[in-house]
């Protein structure tokens, strides 16, 4: 079975569509990911629940 699913997330900073590829198998993640576009860090908070449901968080760099 693939873990691995695309989602789309648009970018906090200049607000492009970019693809993220989420590993299932971990329940919880926090990272970094450069923007395709921009190219500035966006920070990740990443929860897979039930049946793969993917609840995804970005934020600016300096953005708690």
């Amino acid at each position: 079975m693939n873990r691995l699913i695309s989602k789309h997330i648009n970018c906090p900073y200049c607000d492009e569509t970019i693809e993220l590829v989420i590993d299932c198998s971990i329940s919880e993640q926090e990272y970094i990911e450069d923007c395709e576009v921009c190219c500035r860090p966006i920070n990740l908070f990443v929860a897979v629940g039930e049946n793969n449901n993917v609840n995804i968080v970005s934020k600016h760099e300096n953005e708690i």
